[in-house]
């Protein structure tokens, strides 16, 4: 089992603003087959990073459209379904008019990819269907935009909520290991046990 990342770059739009961005695109797998985790920008560059391998799944760990942008172009070439927990079909609709998800996500699904057991956490807050992807096994976390290197997502735009992601992170994400790795939506990879001391300094200060 092997974890790649691949940085693609382009914008976020909700609410009206656009703005600039760079998001990691997680691939786990092997030599065979391949979890796409988030397939933003561009599906292209996507499809180069898998090779011959054999796509699983598309999984969305939320709708934001620089999260979504390319899974419908890049499950056309692959004929992978692209996954996304119900509850963020409304974020869904605003980045794709006519495409939609080909299965559900749900807290407490488990994907095989390989020899790895991918447990599905839902993780709302950010965006009401938010989903992290724990794999025990190899003690990771994809944690797309509920956790990042000093601090939760961002809660100030529609669909967002911070108490909500709040109590996500504290009662599904900090009870983890803490040895476990947490690779983000966006910027570099942290830990549970470097995150999980500075969980009362985020709620003090509101974000």
């Amino acid at each position: 089992m092997r974890i790649e990342r691949l940085v693609t770059s382009g914008t976020f739009s909700l609410d009206g603003g656009r703005w600039e961005v760079d998001n990691n695109v997680w691939l786990l797998g092997d030599d065979d087959q391949v979890l796409v985790i988030d397939a933003a920008h561009d599906a292209e560059a996507i499809a180069r990073a898998v090779g011959d391998r054999r796509v699983a799944g598309i999984v969305c760990t939320h709708a934001h459209d620089d999260h979504v942008n390319a899974a419908p172009e890049l499950a056309a070439h692959t004929g992978a379904p692209v996954l996304l927990h119900p509850d963020d079909e409304p974020l869904w609709k605003l980045a794709h008019v006519g495409a939609v998800p080909d299965g559900p996500l749900e807290n407490g699904q488990i994907l095989r990819i390989g020899d790895a057991a991918v447990h599905v956490l839902h993780t709302p807050g950010h965006a009401p269907g938010a989903v992290c992807l724990y794999v025990p096994e190899h003690g990771v976390l994809f944690s797309g935009d509920t956790l990042f290197q000093g601090g939760p997502g961002a809660t100030g735009r529609s669909y967002s909520d911070f108490p909500t992601i709040m109590a996500s992170i504290s009662r599904s994400l900090l009870t983890l290991p803490p040895e476990t790795v947490v690779h983000t939506g966006h910027g570099d990879d942290t830990g549970i046990g470097a995150e999980a001391p500075q969980l009362e300094d985020w709620i003090r200060r509101g974000h």
